[in-house]
């Protein structure tokens, strides 16, 4: 059995709970931060003086399997035949990732759904213009011959939290059963494997709550596991772009060169499985501490990262909508809030203009050259 940082990393992409994401305190109390983090960041670097336009971007992790668009991208030049190159902003910070694109640091910013719910409540102009996850990565799990069926069957019973962030997955996910969280005892048992998985082998917890990562992590400290996530927690706009609204027209000829690639890098996973891990290995290594772990941590991101809508990335205002309800009742919403407000779709057509018998063939060339 194995653990790797890569782990503990991807546990932080999937999620987005850093301190530049919402879920440390709550929609409420951020509103304030981000604010004074638009005054506090420094004046934006120009970009390079070349013949690529750079595009600054904060995300939950630097080059990763999490996002691996943007590794097959580059490495078919995607984004190069765009006239992009892509810069990722260091995304260890305790500023709000919104307040960069507020100051004009980065051009855009990746934030789930309740940062997003944050900004927008705060009156911040900004535009969630591409879907990057369409899953959400949290949910609750038990050990695969556990008794327990459903969240609801956890009535009474003891749950662990991967970290006190959690804690908001849970009550959402109890609350969909009609189980309040008050009814459950809670106890936060960490990030490492080996320790998640002692606290389910000995009855410490009956199950746990957290996120695709985690779930790995227990696997690999040999445990066997199974998922009781309610269904209507599944479809969910987990990990979105986001833009300033005052930029939209400025940007829009990058933006719709960027989601071209990043879409076109996307559709890799599909045509050829086997590429998108050699390029994956070759680009970001430290997540490939052995082949198994490395395997199951893309198969994992591709889950997560591949569209399910028609279209890549498409912004779906009914699930935006979905959402809500739950954040309102558990207090992370103050009020449900109009798509329509914050939503932007008209990147989406040109994100999609492309030839997938072109990929195919720029796939084949990478595979006959590298592989």
């Amino acid at each position: 059995m194995f653990k790797s940082d890569a782990l503990v990393a991807g546990r932080r992409a999937t999620e987005t709970k850093s301190a530049g994401g919402i879920r440390t305190g709550g929609i409420c109390a951020g509103l304030a931060a981000l604010a004074l983090a638009a005054t506090l960041l420094p004046a934006p670097t120009p970009a390079k003086a070349d013949e690529l336009k750079t595009v600054n971007v904060i995300m939950p992790l630097p080059r990763s399997a999490n996002f691996y668009p943007i590794v097959a991208g580059e490495a078919l030049g995607y984004f190069a035949d765009e006239g992009i190159e892509v810069n990722l902003l260091p995304s260890s910070t305790t500023v709000p990732y919104v307040a960069f694109v507020q100051n004009g640091q980065a051009e855009l910013a990746m934030l789930d759904a309740p940062q997003t719910f944050q900004a927008v409540q705060a009156g911040i102009k900004i535009k969630v213009i591409y879907e990057a996850h369409q899953k959400a990565p949290e949910g609750v799990a038990v050990l695969a011959d556990s008794p327990y069926k459903s969240v609801a069957d956890l009535e009474g019973k003891t749950v662990g939290l991967v970290s006190d962030r959690d804690l908001v997955t849970l009550t959402i996910a109890l609350n969909h059963k009609g189980v309040p969280i008050s009814d459950v005892h809670t106890v936060v048992v960490g990030e490492a494997g080996p320790t998640m998985a002692s606290a389910l082998k000995s009855g410490r917890v009956v199950a746990i709550a957290g996120a695709t990562p985690d779930w790995l992590s227990l696997e690999a400290a040999g445990m066997d596991i199974r998922l009781i996530t309610p269904t209507e927690m599944e479809d969910q706009p987990a990990n979105s772009f986001v833009v300033s609204a005052d930029r939209m027209d400025e940007l829009r000829k990058t933006l719709e060169g960027f989601f071209r690639a990043y879409s076109k890098g996307m559709e890799v996973a599909k045509i050829d499985p086997q590429v998108l891990s050699a390029m994956l290995k070759k680009a970001v290594p430290e997540e490939w501490p052995n082949e198994e772990f490395g395997q199951k941590f893309v198969d994992a991101s591709v889950d997560l990262a591949y569209s399910i809508t028609d279209k890549k990335g498409d912004v779906q205002a009914e699930v935006w909508k979905a959402v809500q309800p739950p954040l309102v009742k558990v207090g992370e919403l103050k009020a449900e809030i109009d798509p329509a407000t914050f939503l932007d779709a008209s990147i989406i057509g040109p994100a999609n203009d492309y030839s997938r018998d072109e990929i195919v063939a720029d796939v084949a060339a990478w595979k006959q050259k590298n592989m």
